[in-house]
């Protein structure tokens, strides 16, 4: 991926005026930038830098954040007027792209200088400069304009890609361990420590009680949004269909935000979101209605922006917008190999039965630990929660009707001589030095090549078998801890005084709208299933790819299975988790309990029943005592007729 550099946009420039966003390669320096020994290495391949906010003042955090193509050693520093270092961070995030971040939470006024130092680099380029002026009061902010949704000040290329995989990274930065989950998207975007472009604009626009509650089809769309319009950067989305008959999801609309939706975003994809009181206002719960009158995008940046998110794109975008073929070049995503310079944050993961994950960081492998890539997601219920590449939360499968599976990136968007934004082809794609990442490769792996390849991409390195048995059921763990909050969800629900929902019909159980898709778990318990197939079965799969694995000289290949299979037995009897009962008491189940739970999993997703239920406990135990709800008999006779569907653990196909 981006093998050489070169400049190629046409595109309106990012002014760098004194306190302007700095983005390399973008723009040259005008007005009162001053000069510095940046601009000398901009032909370094991803060699950028982003200041925040885009006019930087002194009752504002002043936040730096430096990228770089390849892994060097670094130390970035903020010298204050005073000549002072003000804040030094050794810190390299990424891999890649490479980052480095510092803040300075309340900056003096005057000339701020940012330092890269790095080894192993060209002498000429091995220290780079940026200067910022800090003003005493905040300058002008970006305004409202009729020709686009907001302001367009640069383009997409390799640099601002890469400022938006770093971005991504922070936003979602935890410890491998902890496994973070969030109500909501904006919890996230609300919190300084995590984002860099809290309040960018200079216009409070992150403290005006944002509401972002995305589900996963959405929340890529909602992650590119939000940069776009923070850093001014081009922005679009397909219309697209959901396949089916045998045929993958096509876009025969694409708009943008210099080209409107006239029916805004009323395709009845998802149900209509009334508007909302707050700035915002994006994706707040309402009730649909079909006699709502069609509004139009209210006057001011900031409004104008979240009625879009909320009215156009939500209303817009769905599951199949990520499933489009491989080959087609009319399509939001395009596919990129399975390498790790690739697979970079921001990458999507479209799985062929309807679910989207975002990648946000790669964890390289060590002597240790196995290589592990982490993404995050967005559920029904609004929750966003981060969680590891493994076989039981990718799916992957082959099938035209499903269309194409697997990892995808945002298709660059361009403009062309007379400013008109398009989106570039795949053949433009792979001939462009700034991406040059199209590939038809997983289109043409099947399931276990597809995995066996992720594995070598995470870990080139052969993998200590005990270790990699035990990372498997750490990530069975975070699937069932995943679980235990969407049933809760489901179990406040009833408790709030939630009717019953009614079931859908045939597929529609794992694809549609209201409390069903909130608080049932068909898609996720399929998922589930998976997991402790995957689990279960890892025993023969290191027997069966014994090459792969560091084999202890003095065993065979039996013996290391064996041993395996008892440290798999040891681990989920004492791995515990705990769910909440209908009356509010705690009950704690070994990961043991879950798995031998299988056969009641398949019938554990409806709603309507009592979160024991949904637990497999068995009828008349003290476990089961405290249920109170039960689904119909109607209802449980449509889940008998799909039971086959999690038994056998497949997806049923689209008609």
């Amino acid at each position: 991926m981006f093998p050489h550099r070169h400049s190629r946009r046409v595109a309106s420039p990012i002014l760098l005026a004194a306190a302007a966003i700095i983005i390399a390669a973008i723009a040259a320096p005008i007005g009162a930038q001053a000069k510095d020994s940046f601009s000398a290495c901009e032909a370094e391949a991803g060699l950028a830098v982003l200041a925040s906010p885009l006019t930087p003042w002194k009752g504002a955090p002043l936040r730096v954040v430096f990228t770089a193509e390849t892994a060097q050693k670094g130390v970035l520093t903020l010298t204050g007027p005073d000549g002072k270092v003000a804040v030094t961070s050794e810190e390299r995030h990424g891999g890649p792209p490479y980052f480095w971040f510092a803040e300075v939470a309340s900056p003096s006024t005057g000339t701020w200088i940012a330092t890269l130092a790095r080894d192993g680099v060209d002498s000429s380029c091995a220290t780079v400069k940026r200067e910022f002026t800090v003003a005493k009061t905040a300058g002008a902010a970006p305004r409202a304009t009729s020709k686009s949704v907001w302001p367009i000040r640069g383009a997409w290329d390799r640099d601002t890609e890469n400022l938006y995989s770093a971005w991504i990274e922070k936003l979602f930065d935890d410890p491998i361990e902890a496994a973070p989950s969030w109500p909501a998207l904006h919890e996230v975007l609300r919190d300084k420590s995590r984002n860099m472009l809290f309040n960018h604009l200079g216009l409070a626009e992150d403290e005006k009680k944002l509401i972002m509650q995305p589900d996963c089809a959405d929340l890529p769309y909602f992650l590119r949004a939000y940069f776009a319009f923070k850093v001014g950067l081009p922005f679009g989305y397909s219309k697209c269909t959901r396949g089916g008959g045998g045929k993958a999801p096509r876009c025969p609309q694409w708009f943008n935000i210099q080209k409107e939706d006239a029916s805004n975003g009323g395709n009845d994809q998802k149900p209509a979101q009334t508007a909302s009181n707050s700035l915002f206002g994006v994706f707040e719960t309402a009730a649909a209605s079909t006699s709502t009158p069609r509004q139009t995008r209210p006057a001011g940046l900031v409004p104008g922006f979240g009625y879009y998110i909320r009215t156009v794109v939500a209303n817009a975008v769905h599951s199949g917008s990520g499933r489009t073929a491989a080959d087609d070049s009319n399509t939001d995503y395009y596919p990129v190999p399975l390498t790790a310079g690739t697979l970079r944050p921001g990458t999507i993961y479209a799985d062929p039965y309807g679910h989207v994950l975002v990648l946000v960081k790669r964890v390289a492998q060590t002597s240790e630990a196995a290589g592990v890539f982490l993404a995050v997601d967005g559920q029904p219920d609004g929750t966003v929660a981060r969680k590891r590449f493994w076989r039981g939360n990718f799916l992957f499968a082959q099938d035209a009707s499903l269309g194409s599976p697997g990892f995808k990136r945002f298709r660059p968007i361009v403009a062309d001589n007379s400013g008109t934004l398009r989106r570039l082809t795949n053949s433009e794609i792979l001939k462009d030095a700034d991406y040059a990442d199209f590939s038809l490769e997983q289109s043409k792996l099947g399931v276990e090549d597809f995995y066996d390849r992720m594995d070598d991409v995470m870990s080139p390195e052969p993998l200590d078998p005990n270790h990699a048995i035990k990372e498997a059921i750490t990530a069975l763990e975070e699937q069932v801890n995943t679980r235990v909050t969407s049933v809760e969800n489901g179990r406040k629900y009833q408790v709030g005084g939630g009717t019953e929902v009614a079931i859908p019909s045939g597929p529609a159980i794992f694809e549609t709208t209201g409390a069903w898709e909130d608080f049932a778990t068909p898609s996720r318990d399929l998922r589930l299933l998976i997991a402790i197939d995957v689990v279960r079965g890892f025993p023969d799969r290191v027997a069966r790819r014994a090459n792969r694995y560091a084999m202890p000289k003095d065993k065979s290949v039996d013996d290391v299975k064996s041993e395996l299979q008892s440290t798999l037995a040891s681990e989920i009897a004492d791995r515990k988790v705990s769910y909440t009962r209908t009356d509010g008491s705690k009950w704690t189940l070994t990961l043991k309990d879950v798995i031998d739970r299988s056969k009641d999993l398949e019938m554990a997703y409806n709603v309507n029943d009592c979160v024991e239920v949904r637990w497999g406990a068995a009828e008349g135990s003290e476990e089961a005592s405290t249920c109170k709800r039960h689904a119909s008999s109607a209802q449980r006779a449509k889940m008998e007729d799909y039971r086959p569907w999690f038994h056998e653990r497949r997806r049923p196909l689209r008609q």
